[in-house]
């Protein structure tokens, strides 16, 4: 039995959706989350920049005494997991858009691949894409501006119409058979995502995110490293590089969510 916590790192608020699936099913494991919200978003960065914000939060969580880190960031994880494992000797769980899933699934319509702009020209995710049956279904489309208004604690329906009305109102009226939210932060919003677009195209429009499968793996590499922590409730200790008189609500908030 191993009771040292597990790492989580986000770029801001929106791994905390990976971390309430990884509390479902691993509820005597203890966590650290780590939001880098003083310097959130990484969308706008470039791959270099995020590679170094990366490394330092991984740092950090190291030097916390975790047994296992999860990079809870779509673009965290292409910019920088295959460096982070080469550097070090603890298990470094990641999470990938959903779209294997989505496109699995079936069907003649489009899959809209929400995210950052970073995550869809990092070089990780389009060779996930190109290993799809039917690439040619799936739309990236980058969406700005919705991280920013999540990380204030905004999340109902109806409170992202603008910007999601500027994103994809190019594509109104095709039929969409699945939507990817490819920013773990978007999880926390997948109610609004999805009323507002059966309202602007055909097809089931059904949602599909990596967090539980996150999750699962993380379970799965506990196990087979004989890291598991199999007694007792787990903890949770929340870090952010910004202000935590400001984000400690937000984050309780989405953690009840």
């Amino acid at each position: 039995m191993d009771r040292r916590p597990v790492g989580f790192f986000d770029s801001g608020l929106g791994g905390l959706s990976v971390l309430r699936e990884a509390v479902k099913i691993l509820p005597h494991e203890n966590f650290i989350f780590f939001g880098d919200n003083k310097n959130a978003p990484y969308g706008d960065k470039t791959r270099n920049e995020v590679a170094s914000l990366t490394a330092d939060a991984t740092d950090f969580l190291v030097s916390k005494g975790v047994k296992a880190v999860v990079l809870a960031c779509n673009t965290a994880t292409a910019a920088s997991v295959f460096e982070l494992r080469k550097s070090l000797t603890l298990p470094i769980i990641s999470v990938e858009p959903a779209i294997k899933p989505a496109c699995e699934a079936g069907g003649d319509g489009s899959v809209l691949m929400l995210a950052t702009l970073a995550t869809t020209h990092l070089e990780r995710y389009i060779r996930l894409k190109g290993r799809m049956q039917n690439p040619s279904r799936i739309i990236d489309i980058p969406c700005p501006g919705l991280v920013e208004r999540i990380e204030k604690g905004i999340i109902g329906v109806g409170e992202f119409d603008d910007i999601l009305e500027k994103h994809l109102s190019p594509y109104y009226g095709i039929k969409v058979d699945a939507i990817v939210l490819g920013c773990t932060h978007y999880v926390f919003i997948g109610e609004a995502v999805r009323e507002f677009a059966l309202r602007h195209f055909s097809g089931d429009c059904k949602l599909y995110d990596g967090g539980a499968g996150t999750a699962r793996q993380l379970g799965r590499r506990l196990r087979e490293l004989d890291l598991e922590n199999d007694s007792g409730c787990g903890d949770i200790e929340f870090c952010t590089s910004g202000d935590m008189n400001t984000y400690r609500p937000i984050f309780e908030k989405l953690m009840k969510i």
